[in-house]
């Protein structure tokens, strides 16, 4: 191997003094951990839930492995999962676009065809910091350097869990940077027996450790890959939303990798996570990264006494096997999907499937109710007049053939016409339209086969329409994508203004792995649009086209929780769907985080809320979680100014549920709502409440 190859994570530090430097001044030792330093060594025990303890021995030598030992167990057996492992990143740097565009907004980017480097990170052990916040306990060690990016390694422990977070946390100072990043661990003295995953037809998988095989890159289910030493197992997996940033398509782009000398740029063999530089091959922006900003490129580890099938059910549960568990009194709903079945199948005279795969795929995650978005540029919305409604007649059929007692498959489209930027349009039923209206033919006319059809010619027909149907109208991808000065634009038209416009709609778009949360695009649109006046609402979109089974669907998704009790049924129509959404009666969630209880002044979302005479109200907020949490915070305006008050969560541990209750105090404010994320980014927000006079 050249010598001029930089390894990653290279142990470089040409001196080191008889006792590490250790600043442990921000260390709670009554926090159920304890640290002991000898020399160079740092062992860190921490609890790791029931009655196991997590152990990790931390190497400060130069040269010499990070992680001397890993382990896990109960008292009097634990177990040494691993040893002799090193982290390892590679950054790849590019150029963002910040002209054609909404500046950091854009997604109309193609990183990968323009000049782009990949750099080792290279950790040089200077000191280090152990400090605790609330329930998770932080090593950090300085530093870390690839290109013009630098910062520290950072290692987080989770009181009540086997789980710890490793972070190479960087910045730059140049501007127009977009980045990405792959990560894992070396196993430097070939302690691993064995290499597991869950392949995309969920069946374990598993492969005996040759420490001279080349990497392999893999499509593996659940986004994580295992590794079985002589005693326990470690798996390794990311942010299950967090780590992928937003593409058209939802492909399963052979998220990890195994094996010796990982894109010739891995010194050893080891296992990890990993991005196709390339994406979809469509607009691939990759991660932004302004200057300045820490931005966290990290993975998480797991630790089982017993084996990779024991870790792999654990590491399952964080995102409830990919899926949407049912709450009472809530129905899931998730909107714009592109899949284009009437046009590839229908239209195109082929057989139709029992069960097509979309439908197999939402019924598994979850899914309660899906509202499409077909016919995106492949069909003829405005006619040959014939030809659009018999594409309707196929778009009904296929929803009402594909509902059931447990799926409600609604139709939906992105019209793009006549409003500015891109949209969607939702009605409460089965109507026919044409998106073309001639001169003298009149909006609404009875046609001999399809009963009521209307013609549309501009804005005002559109609103007609939607007046006259019950239907909803909102802004897609917002500030971005094709709607880059949307709704912004016409926010004093008068369809904007109706109620019939319900709003935007929330996608975690741009990425930005600096942040604690996702989608803060569209979430500070909300706040504009309160502050406008404006009593708007967001549901969450998941903008995909292709849908299967092997897709890494998951990690792309988003869902609604309506207020509603009962599933509709496709013939008797779904207007109880499209009320809640309107009036806001329902909060929106990755997955992970859920708001089953919300009240405030004993009001839900979307209704008027009085303060006291002091100015303050009283929440209750109802969270479950399976990430630890990292907290909620209450947003408010006042018509111009936006204000946040945080509440921390980094006490609480993994897999709970608790009832909050909290003043605030909102004098002078008009509106307010609530968000709640965890330590992965995971959230959940809910929707406006509004402050009487």
């Amino acid at each position: 191997m050249n010598s001029k190859i930089l390894i990653f994570l290279l142990l470089a530090s040409s001196t080191v003094s008889a006792q590490f430097k250790v600043n442990t001044s921000q260390f709670n030792r009554k926090n159920e951990v304890t640290l002991v330093q000898k020399g160079n060594i740092l062992d860190l025990k921490w609890p790791a839930g029931g009655d196991n303890t997590g152990q990790v021995t931390l190497d400060m030598t130069a040269g010499q492995p990070l992680f001397k030992t890993i382990a896990v167990g109960v008292k009097g057996a634990v177990k040494t999962v691993s040893t002799n492992l090193d982290p390892a990143f590679l950054l790849s740097i590019g150029k963002r676009d910040l002209l054609s565009q909404n500046g950091w907004n854009i997604f109309f980017d193609k990183v990968p065809q323009k000049p782009y480097k990949t750099f080792p990170i290279i950790l040089e052990k200077l000191s280090a910091t152990v400090k605790t916040i609330g329930s998770q306990t932080i090593v950090s060690i300085n530093s870390l350097k690839a290109d013009h990016f630098s910062g520290d390694l950072e290692i987080t422990f989770y009181n009540g869990s086997p789980m710890f977070n490793i972070a190479a946390v960087i910045s730059t100072q140049q501007d127009a940077t977009a980045i990405v990043y792959d990560a894992g661990l070396i196993d430097r003295k070939a302690g691993w027996k064995n290499i597991s995953w869950i392949s995309t037809k969920d069946s374990t998988m598993t492969k005996s450790v040759n420490t001279t095989d080349s990497a392999k890159n893999l499509a593996v289910k659940y986004r994580a890959i295992a590794a079985k030493g002589k005693e326990g197992a470690i798996v390794i997996f990311p942010a299950p939303h967090q780590y992928f940033y937003p593409l058209d398509e939802a492909f399963n782009l052979k998220f990890t990798w195994y094996g010796n000398q990982y894109r010739k740029m891995f010194d050893g063999y080891g296992m990890g996570i990993r991005q196709d530089l390339k994406g979809d091959n469509r607009f691939v922006p990759w991660f932004n990264a302004p200057p300045q900003t820490r931005q966290r490129l990290n993975f998480f580890c797991y630790l089982s006494p017993v084996d990779e099938n024991a870790a792999f059910t654990e590491v399952k549960k964080f995102t409830h096997n990919d899926s949407y568990v049912k709450l009472p009194g809530f129905k899931t709903m998730s909107s714009h999907f592109h899949n284009e079945f009437v046009m590839k199948v229908m239209m195109a005279n082929k057989d139709m499937p029992d069960v097509p795969d979309f439908v197999s795929v939402f019924k598994k995650t979850g899914i309660d109710i899906v509202h499409l978005a077909e016919f995106h540029y492949t069909a003829h919305p405005n006619g040959p007049d014939e030809l659009r409604l018999l594409e309707l007649k196929m778009l009904f059929e296929m929803c009402k053939r594909y509902s059931d007692e447990q799926l409600l498959l609604l139709p939906g489209e992105e019209p793009n016409e006549f409003f500015g930027g891109h949209w969607l349009n939702f009605f409460p039923s089965e109507v026919y339209w044409i998106m073309s209206r001639k001169k003298g033919v009149p909006l609404v006319e009875n046609h001999p086969v399809y009963g009521k059809i209307y013609h549309i010619g501009d804005k005002d027909d559109m609103l007609k329409l939607l007046e006259l149907e019950g239907g909803l109208a909102w802004t897609a991808h917002a500030r971005t994508k094709g709607s880059v000065n949307a709704p912004d634009v016409y926010k004093e038209e008068a369809f904007f203004k109706s109620d019939r416009f319900m709003g935007a709609a929330w996608k975690a778009m741009p990425a930005d792995l600096s942040q604690p949360r996702l989608g803060k695009r569209v979430l500070d649109l909300l706040d504009d649009m309160n502050n406008w006046g404006e009593k708007k609402t967001i549901i969450t979109e998941a903008d995909l086209f292709t849908i299967t089974p092997e897709n890494e669907m998951y990690a792309h998704l988003n869902v609604n929780y309506l207020a509603i009790d009962d599933l509709p049924k496709y013939k008797d129509g779904w207007k109880p769907v499209l009320t809640a959404m309107q009036k806001g009666k329902f909060f929106s969630s990755t997955g992970e985080v859920l708001m089953p209880q919300l009240t405030i002044n004993g009001k839900t979302s979307g209704e008027t809320i009085q303060l006291d005479t002091g100015g303050n109200v009283n929440i209750k907020l109802k969270l479950n979680w399976t990430f630890p949490m990292n907290f909620i915070e209450v947003i408010s305006g006042d018509g111009s100014k936006v204000y946040r008050d945080k509440i921390d969560l980094t006490n609480t541990r993994a897999f709970g549920d608790k009832l909050f209750q909290f003043k605030t105090k909102l004098t002078g404010r008009k509106w307010l709502r609530v968000e709640a994320w965890d330590i992965a980014a995971n959230g959940a927000f809910s929707q406006t409440f509004y402050i009487g006079n």
